[in-house]
């Protein structure tokens, strides 16, 4: 029993051996589903993200829109038999236009020298009134003046022709971007299929991104050890310069990768492609940068796109590549290496035969010294037009809209007066007087009031303050002819020959104080004629008759002229006691030049649309004044300030004696120094001055006259139209005694009168030639009955 239950107990402790259980594979679970986690969270992220980047690419590329600059052109050239013109302002317009010289003219944009001839391949130009075809045509200059013209192409002698006006300026948007569009269709085919063959070969056949080609750019990577070769295609590039940032991170290398996929999506090759052509980086100018070929082309070759060779093409494509590194101005050498490499491409890919290919390396870069962009010398006239399109534009329409402004204003013109400033006032320091002296010059059009030149500091190109527009000064005596005028106005009261007292005067003042105006040689001369008291420029004697006409009648009168003041109505208004700038000045002259037909002056003369539709036109406005005999006679007076009066020195200065009507000006203590002369056709006003207004030392004929003969002897000189209108004419009178003369009698000088205001003594001169002929009529008459 014993051992039974023994055997049984040992039964039951003993283990009960169960089969071994294969181990559980959970990792491939675990990782599954730490993957189908994952994908969710990224696709969550992900999804949201791309279809953002989605809506980014379509509708800031669906709805793209570039702030293009206004440009600003200056007046056209024409030209014509009979112009006035030099063989040197004829260059010098040409090269503001961008024209080169050449010793052919195969090609628009170049002209040729060949003795008194020059030869111009001009370009095509949209002018504001309507499409000049390039055409090469024969100018022919002697002495001074164009003696014919000739087409060229047709062999036939042509009356006019009209030169594109040169690009003075333009205005820029906020980005500091300039760029002008081109459409692809107007793209050279050799850049379209030269910039694929350099940048991105596979570029008709990638999704946006080349895999191919991004493996090949880094195995040369590293068999070169440096960054040799790009894997971005032109899709990448264009997403990069138009969507993203320079920065280089991976989270922009992705967006820019997803971008680009995304932009070839929606839209086709050609789309993208004609948007790089105008996005790309291809230089800079100071704060501006160049984008486009378009723009480049104009920038480092002055010619549009269409005229470029091809090595000129060769240079922009491999500029695509670093627009700094590459500079051809800056690192010619460099740049002309890489040219001729992209040239070597483009024969490699059957762009250019060998033969081409090797034309094309031997030619030189070609760029001009520097580009016509940016900064200007012009910048005080621009400052100008910016004024008058203020009052039809608003500032950001002139930043964004791209307007093509026509102006007024003449390069050789310009580059005249500025010399006449900078070197006159350079003189002017030289004889003595301060060299802190400022100026400004204000030319414009007699008839039209078109402003050729404006110069607004002594410096040329330099920006800050524009005396010609904002320097307010007194302008002393330069406001005395208008008194006249009003004497003038009175034929039954007045007229040169009358007589008025140059003696002292004092006059109480609103204040209890007392004024008592000298005259500049600190004497008094008497009785003296309007005539003699204007050219003398005699303070007293314009007193006096100022009092007689009326200060209230000169202040309506420079209203009437175009020039509202607010100043008092004291009598120091008689001699200048008045703040006008240099244009206001000019604008009150060009009434008087123009024989009292008043324009506004004005610097722009239309503006259009960038695709040509004209928006603002600037029509010529003729405003005739009262009383034009007056005006007329006035205009004679003034030219006798230039023959015998305080600018009685003009004449040796010009170098020449043409009839040229002026008035001089000086203010108090000799701290402004005034000038304005004009011909038939040309006005100009000079100012000379400090700008903290302190005694300079100046007078009306030591500076400003100065500085404007240094303008107007490199000017054509036509002599001031001395014609009499209606309502006036010519009489001759004896220089005492001012009687009714005739011209071969002993001190007979011819003066204009105003009908009614004319002498009606009569000289006994005159006198006894009528009875002579009286007695000679009566004579024959009974010889002939005889």
């Amino acid at each position: 029993m014993a051992r039974s239950r023994k055997k049984r107990v040992s039964k039951r402790s003993r283990p009960v051996r169960k089969a071994a259980r294969k181990p559980v594979r959970r990792w491939p679970g675990r990782i599954w589903r730490l993957s189908l986690f994952l994908g969710g969270i990224t696709l969550g992220v992900l999804v949201p993200w791309v279809v953002y980047l989605n809506y980014q690419v379509t509708t800031e590329f669906e709805g793209r829109k570039w702030d293009l600059p206004s440009r600003v052109y200056a007046r056209p050239l024409d030209i014509y038999p009979g112009l006035a013109l030099t063989r040197n302002d004829l260059e010098f317009e040409l090269q503001a236009a961008g024209y080169r010289p050449s010793g052919n003219i195969d090609r628009a944009g170049r002209y040729r020298v060949s003795g008194g001839h020059i030869d111009i391949h001009r370009r095509s130009f949209r002018f504001a009134d309507h499409q000049e075809k390039a055409g090469r045509l024969r100018v022919s200059l002697a002495g001074g003046r164009v003696a014919a013209l000739k087409d060229l192409d047709s062999g036939a002698a042509i009356d006019l022709a009209r030169l594109e006006p040169a690009e003075l300026a333009s205005i820029y948007p906020l980005q500091r971007e300039d760029r002008t569009l081109v459409r692809l269709a107007d793209v050279p085919p050799l850049l379209v299929t030269g910039l694929q063959a350099v940048e991105d070969r596979n570029f008709k056949h990638h999704p946006g991104i080349d895999w191919r080609g991004i493996g090949r750019a880094l195995w040369a990577n590293l068999r070169a050890g440096r960054a040799v070769q790009g894997g971005s295609t032109l899709t990448q590039q264009l997403v990069k310069n138009y969507f993203l940032t320079d920065e280089r991170t991976l989270a922009r290398k992705l967006n820019e990768a997803i971008m680009a996929v995304l932009l070839e999506l929606h839209y086709d090759k050609g789309e993208i492609l004609e948007a790089y052509v105008n996005e790309v980086y291809l230089g800079q100018q100071g704060s501006l940068a160049i984008h486009g070929f378009g723009r480049a082309s104009t920038f480092y070759f002055s010619q549009p796109l269409d005229r470029l060779e091809p090595h000129q093409i060769a240079l922009l494509v491999g500029m695509v590549r670093g627009a700094s590194l590459y500079n051809p101005r800056r690192n010619p050498e460099r740049a002309l290496d890489r040219r001729n490499r992209v040239l070597g491409m483009f024969a490699e890919t059957g762009l250019l035969t060998e033969d081409q290919a090797r034309q094309a390396v031997a030619m030189p870069l070609e760029v001009t010294p520097r580009g016509r962009l940016g900064e200007t010398r012009y910048s005080a006239f621009i400052e100008l037009v910016r004024h008058q399109l203020a009052q039809v534009y608003r500032e950001e329409d002139l930043k964004s809209e791209g307007l093509r402004i026509f102006t007024t204003l003449s390069p050789s013109a310009q580059e005249k007066a500025q010399r006449a400033v900078s070197d006159g006032l350079d003189r002017l320091a030289e004889a003595g007087l301060p060299d802190s002296l400022q100026g400004a010059l204000v030319l414009a059009d007699v008839t039209s009031g078109e402003i050729r030149a404006l110069v607004g500091d002594r410096y040329a190109g330099r920006v800050g303050f524009n005396r010609a527009l904002n320097a307010r000064r007194q302008i002393g005596s330069v406001i005395k002819p208008l008194v006249y005028l009003l004497a003038l106005e009175h034929p039954e009261q007045f007229n040169l020959l009358t007589r008025i007292d140059d003696a002292p005067v004092t006059l109480r003042q609103a204040d209890g104080s007392d004024w008592t105006p000298d005259n500049f040689d600190r004497m008094s001369h008497g009785p003296v004629s309007l005539l003699d008291a204007l050219t003398q420029s005699y303070n007293q004697a314009t007193v006096h008759l100022g009092l007689q006409v009326g200060i209230n009648y000169l202040l309506r009168k420079l209203q009437q002229l175009g020039i509202s003041v607010d100043v008092d109505p004291v009598p120091s208004v008689f001699l200048g006691a008045v703040e006008l700038t240099p244009l206001e000045v000019a604008q009150v002259y060009q009434s008087i030049a123009a024989g009292g037909y008043s324009v506004p002056l004005r610097s722009v003369i239309a503006v259009q649309t960038e695709g040509g539709g004209e928006l603002v036109r600037y029509p010529l406005r003729l405003l005739p004044q009262p009383n034009r005999e007056a005006i007329g006679v006035l205009n004679y007076a003034l030219t006798q300030v230039v023959e015998r009066g305080t600018a009685r020195a003009l004449p040796g200065l010009l170098g020449e004696n043409t009839v040229i009507a002026g008035k001089t000006g000086t203010t108090n203590d000799r701290r402004d120094s005034w000038f304005v002369g004009y011909t038939r056709d040309l006005i100009g006003v000079a100012w000379v001055g400090r700008d903290d207004n302190r005694p300079a030392g100046v007078t009306g004929s030591n500076a400003a006259m100065r500085v404007w003969a240094r303008l107007f002897r490199e000017l054509p000189l036509e002599p001031v139209d001395l014609r009499m209108p209606d309502g006036a004419f010519w009489l001759w009178v004896d220089r005492v005694d001012h009687s009714v003369t005739a011209e071969d009698c002993p001190g007979a000088i011819q003066v204009p009168f105003v009908s009614g205001s004319e002498p009606t003594r009569v000289s006994d001169c005159l006198a006894v030639l009528n009875e002579n002929d009286d007695e000679a009529f009566w004579k024959k008459w009974f010889d002939s009955k005889d």
